[in-house]
């Protein structure tokens, strides 16, 4: 199947594509882009808060896997109700109602008195952090530039690693200052901070000029591009959205049994296995427990939380290079070379845990072996977050057609986070009964059928209007 797309509408670079990207497209990404922030604080805080939460809420291998899969399971749940409501009320509300969210879940899981609280906290907030990443890629990737799109829609990566990073820091610095069994409360309570920052700036964003289009507004949709496009680019692209929304509404609103098309739904479930290989590389593990899988190698709490921090850089930095190598090689080799990449490095792990032993002869903790597992953690970052998961958000805000696109949005993303959940779940299990050797070799087997998932599957969409991509998959699966 041929994966590049050869269309014959309008090039998706208008007259001044090679003119810079309008300063105003870049503060709404930003400003969008703190949902992405919260995402990644909210569900990295927890990888060092579980060390003293174990003791404080007397934590077993079943209520750990509860405690932070609870998220994910509400995550999954708020990626649909998003996808539906955002089609329905616009992108930029339901991220004003999701930061309230963010706010009110943090400050429950900050008090929680026992397990049962925790876990409804985090099942709460998990609704926020799911509709963000449902709504927040496709309001970007509306609002942005085609010739921008790729950068813009892939800093909501950077946000989330950056979020995860600022989650580890925290983690480290709280537990340095003041240590203690009740440090964790504090931990997860300042991410109250950005979501109030989100709620304030988001008032002043406008709404996706596709969203308007869709509603009738046409004079609403052209005032937003001629905020955030080149002037001459404005009239050929409000022409290019109103002939593609109009032939969408001459097929009625998108609703569930339009899935029932044929094309429609081999979209959609391109964007479900898309999801779905980027979670069953097993990267949440390591971004969820690694604080956990290096005290189980020998480390100290102190240590462990301290090299968990280079998870955190390794992440950024990596993201930023996926970013910029996103704009020059575009998305299908990145897939590539990300998910083969992470399928070795999870090998390597298994190897060095089965084949070298945890202690030396005279008692001591081999500390090499606990080493060359953190250096494996981040071999599998470099291409987890350097390649794999930037593309994965990407492909999904770009995939869908306009009129689905909520609907198939949140769907995509709900696999994401049920997988997300499973995994997450199972691992405490996982690792009590066949220890680090066992759960990364079995993530690494799943790799293989992701490799062969993204040879068969992927397509490029670098350098396309979201128009045109929508052509592209009609014609190939009709």
């Amino acid at each position: 199947m041929e994966r590049e797309l050869y269309i014959s509408t309008n090039t998706a670079s208008g007259p001044n594509s090679t003119t810079r990207t309008e300063p105003f497209v870049k503060i709404i990404a930003l400003v969008a882009t703190l949902g992405g922030l919260l995402f990644g604080y909210d569900t990295g805080v927890v990888s060092g808060a579980l060390l003293f939460m174990r003791d404080d809420l007397q934590l077993t291998p079943f209520t750990t896997g509860l405690v932070t899969s609870s998220l994910l399971f509400g995550a999954a749940f708020g990626a649909l109700l998003a996808g539906h409501f955002a089609d329905a009320l616009g992108r930029r509300k339901i991220i004003i109602s999701l930061a309230f969210i963010f706010a009110l879940g943090a400050i429950g899981s900050a008090f929680a008195p026992d397990v049962i609280s925790m876990i409804a906290s985090r099942l709460f907030l998990g609704i926020a952090v799911g509709g963000a990443a449902a709504t927040v890629p496709v309001y970007i990737a509306e609002i942005a530039p085609a010739n921008k799109r790729g950068q813009l829609v892939t800093l909501q990566e950077l946000m989330i690693v950056s979020g995860q990073l600022l989650a580890y820091v925290s983690n480290a610095t709280f537990n340095e200052i003041w240590g203690g069994e009740h440090t964790w409360r504090w931990m997860i309570a300042i991410s109250t901070v950005p979501a109030v920052l989100l709620w304030l700036g988001m008032i002043f964003m406008p709404e996706s000029p596709r969203w308007h289009v869709m509603r009738g507004n046409s004079q609403q949709a052209r005032k937003v591009l001629e905020k955030t496009r080149a002037a001459d680019d404005v009239e050929w692209e409000l022409e290019e959205i109103e002939e593609t929304i109009e032939e969408n509404r001459q097929q009625g609103k998108g609703r569930l049994r339009d899935l029932r098309t044929p094309w429609l739904r081999k979209v959609f479930l391109l964007g479900i296995g898309i999801a779905a290989i980027q979670q069953l590389t097993g990267v949440n593990t390591i971004m969820y427990y690694a604080p956990t899988m290096l005290t189980a190698t020998g480390l100290s709490n102190d240590a462990a939380l301290f090299a968990t921090i280079a998870n955190g850089v390794i992440s950024v930095l990596m993201t930023l290079v996926g970013i910029w190598m996103i704009g020059k090689i575009g998305r299908r080799p990145l897939v590539l070379v990300g998910q083969m990449g992470c399928t070795a490095c999870l090998f390597f792990i298994a190897a060095v845990c089965f084949f070298m032993p945890e202690y030396y002869p005279a008692g001591d903790v081999n500390l090499l072996r606990a080493y060359l597992v953190l250096a494996g953690m981040l071999m599998f970052l470099c291409f987890q977050q350097g390649a794999l998961s930037p593309v994965t958000w990407l492909l999904l805000s770009e995939i869908f057609p306009a009129r689905m696109r909520g609907i198939c949005m949140g769907g995509a993303v709900f696999a994401l986070w049920m997988a997300n959940f499973a995994i997450s779940m199972a691992f405490p299990l996982l690792l009590a009964a066949f220890g680090l050797a066992g759960a990364f070799l079995t993530f690494a087997v799943i790799g293989i059928g992701g490799s062969m998932f993204v040879l068969r599957t992927i397509p490029e969409t670098k350098g396309r209007s979201l128009e045109q991509v929508e052509h592209y998959f009609h014609e190939l699966y009709k």
